[in-house]
């Protein structure tokens, strides 16, 4: 309701003493105090009535009323039975500050004006949410000239002063009204999310981020109702979810906004089903391209299917584009087939039983390479040549190519996701690269997606959505620039894969590049025997460092990088170089090796890294 309609109202009983050009505002509320500082109890909107009690002087005015304005209310109304006539030091004040103020007859109870104000806007809210329910009935039967999510989040913006935003599992903002969401925070949003759904607390989920509240609704597909009856396990969905976060909390809400809130996310659901079915085209092109590079198919073959997806995924490129490939593996602890084994138990609906980890990897790594790091400008996010990160956009730009969720194609075979990723070609002095027959000692980073990039995006929050019992390992390829190359690229990505199985954590990736190490020999390595070289080798001077206080894994670590130059490594540790000879006199002697010695370096070398 507006001020204004408080001075229409006789019963009321109300005299305006200033503000006349703001009665407009809206009233959300009202509250009745007589604290100095009632801000606390505030949180905008209110009609406050105030008996005058808290005043004792005139100069206690000033402070009162810019404490209101900082909290937002709508105006003061103050009584008269206190003082007899409301004070002009307080009169002053709020005109000071724009604040409109009333004066409250002696004769009128301060109840009376609480239950009229309190009746007034329930009715109007009620009205408000109807009017928003019917408008997204309307809009969930329209089809997509309904507007999609985007119009739905403008109405709650306009109707209920509602901000909110559809986020992936990843924090990708797929809608939102207004200011787009910082990056950390839709990340740290969906975490949120994920472990709220593994934990299986009760939605929405409440949680403040960066000082703000949220609550979060889930954004189940059509038809499938509450979690626990929907699916056999909430492992098969969680990490493939969206979810509507709103910037309120919603412990207080009465059940009608509850359910308009949640009528809302049936009708996200019902976009999100639109594009998993306009997804379903790439998925087929994807899995007719995979089996035939792995059944060994004539290079032509595999090339005039390529001609078939390539416009489909890059609608406006006149040239035959490079690719890459990624795969990814789910695994769940207690389902079989994992590269560690057991992880632990189960969480979440469904427990105990055995969830295909093929459909997981798939949903998910199409969400992974429709994410920020893969968006719009292919290498650009993993570039560190600023002229190379402008020449690889440019050349996304140039190609009118589709936005990264149109452009991504994901096949699966068996518990393995594969993606096939199209680049546009950009030869090298698109790139702004040297020609490659000249010498660079430091050449710019090439084109494509790299795996720390990747990792980096979506590791925070996909490891609250695995939680204790699962893991999500990948592996990039690099890039191929023809079809001879996709066979080459499948077993370069898989191997890059299972490097990554081998580190510790929930999310791990590796590329292309470290198969040219020694960690490609490392995974390959049975634990038994990984176990007993690096005791072999670090358990005396990890005992020694226990009972002794002593920093000999550091020194060794330390030592090892500077490649065994005495000067470089005390003047990292900040020891003298006499005090740094006898830490590693002292690690010699209790392990019998030579760190003069290139062999024994090695060894040390691989004991740290496989540790």
């Amino acid at each position: 309701m507006r001020l204004r309609a408080l001075l229409d109202t006789d019963a009321l009983g109300l005299r305006l003493l200033g503000g006349e050009d703001e009665l407009d505002r809206s009233v959300r509320g009202v509250m009745t105090t007589d604290l100095r500082d009632p801000s606390r109890y505030l949180s905008g909107g209110e009609l406050v009535l105030t008996g005058l009690a808290w005043r004792r002087r005139a100069e206690e005015s000033e402070p009162f009323v810019r404490v209101l304005v900082a909290a937002g209310v709508a105006a003061l109304a103050a009584g008269e039975a206190e003082l007899g006539e409301v004070p002009d030091d307080l009169i002053v004040a709020c005109a000071r500050h724009r604040l409109p103020l009333f004066a409250v007859s002696e004769a009128v109870a301060f109840a009376t004006i609480t239950e009229y104000v309190v009746r007034q806007v329930s009715g109007e809210r009620a009205g408000d949410l109807a009017a928003v329910v019917e408008r997204h009935r309307r809009l969930m039967t329209a089809g997509p000239a309904g507007g999609g999510p985007d119009v739905v989040l403008d109405l709650l913006g306009s109707d209920l002063d509602l901000r909110a935003w559809v986020l992936s599992p990843t924090g990708r903002q797929i809608a939102g009204a207004g200011e787009p969401l910082p990056a950390a925070r839709a990340a740290a949003l969906a975490g949120e999310h994920l472990a709220a759904t593994r934990a299986g607390r009760r939605s929405p989920y409440r949680t403040s981020v960066d000082g703000r509240a949220y609550s979060l609704f889930p954004v189940r597909e059509p038809g499938r109702g509450a979690p626990a009856l929907a699916s056999p396990d909430v492992r098969e969905t969680v990490l493939s979810d969206w979810l509507l976060a709103v910037e309120a909390d919603a412990g207080d809400w009465p059940a009608a906004r509850l359910d308009l809130l949640r009528g809302v996310t049936q009708l996200i659901a019902v976009e999100r089903d639109r594009r998993d079915a306009a997804r379903a085209v790439r998925r087929r092109l994807a899995q007719d391209v995979v089996e035939l590079v792995q059944a060994a198919a004539a290079p032509a073959e595999i090339a005039a299917r390529l001609r078939v997806a390539a416009p489909v995924l890059l609608p406006g490129l006149t040239t035959a584009p490079h690719w890459q490939v990624v795969v990814a593996t789910v695994e769940w602890a207690g389902d079989g087939g994992s590269d560690q084994g057991g992880r632990g138990g189960h969480s979440g609906a469904g427990a105990g039983t055995e969830v295909r980890g093929g459909p997981v990897a798939q949903a998910v790594l199409e969400e992974i390479l429709a994410g920020p790091a893969t968006a719009g400008t292919g290498a650009a996010g993993a570039a560190t040549e600023a002229g190379a990160a402008r020449a690889v956009a440019g050349a996304w730009a140039g190609a009118a190519v589709a936005d990264p969720p149109d452009r991504i194609a994901v096949a699966r075979t068996g518990d393995e996701a594969v993606a096939l990723v199209p680049l546009p070609a950009m030869p090298a002095v698109l790139l702004g690269l040297p020609d490659r027959s000249e010498a660079d000692p430091d050449p710019a980073p090439e084109p494509g997606l790299h795996a720390d990039t990747l990792l980096a995006a979506v590791r925070d929050p996909l490891s609250a959505g695995l939680a204790d019992d699962g893991r999500l390992t990948l592996g990039v390829s690099a890039v191929v620039h023809s079809a001879e190359g996709l066979r080459g690229a499948l077993e370069e990505a898989r191997h890059a894969r299972r490097v990554a199985a081998a580190r510790a954590g929930r999310v791990c990736a590796a590329g292309h590049h470290e198969l040219a190490s020694h960690v490609l020999l490392l995974p390959f390595v049975p634990d038994d025997v990984r176990r007993a070289f690096t005791a072999r080798l670090l358990d005396p001077l990890r005992a020694y460092d226990r009972r002794h206080r002593a920093e000999l894994i550091p020194t060794l670590e330390a030592f090892l990088d500077c490649d065994g130059s005495w000067t470089r490594c005390a003047a990292r540790l900040h020891l003298h170089v006499n005090t740094l000879r006898y830490r590693v006199g002292r690690i010699e002697q209790l392990t019998g090796r030579d760190l003069s010695r290139l062999e024994d370096k090695l060894d040390f070398f691989l004991a740290l890294r496989m540790s």
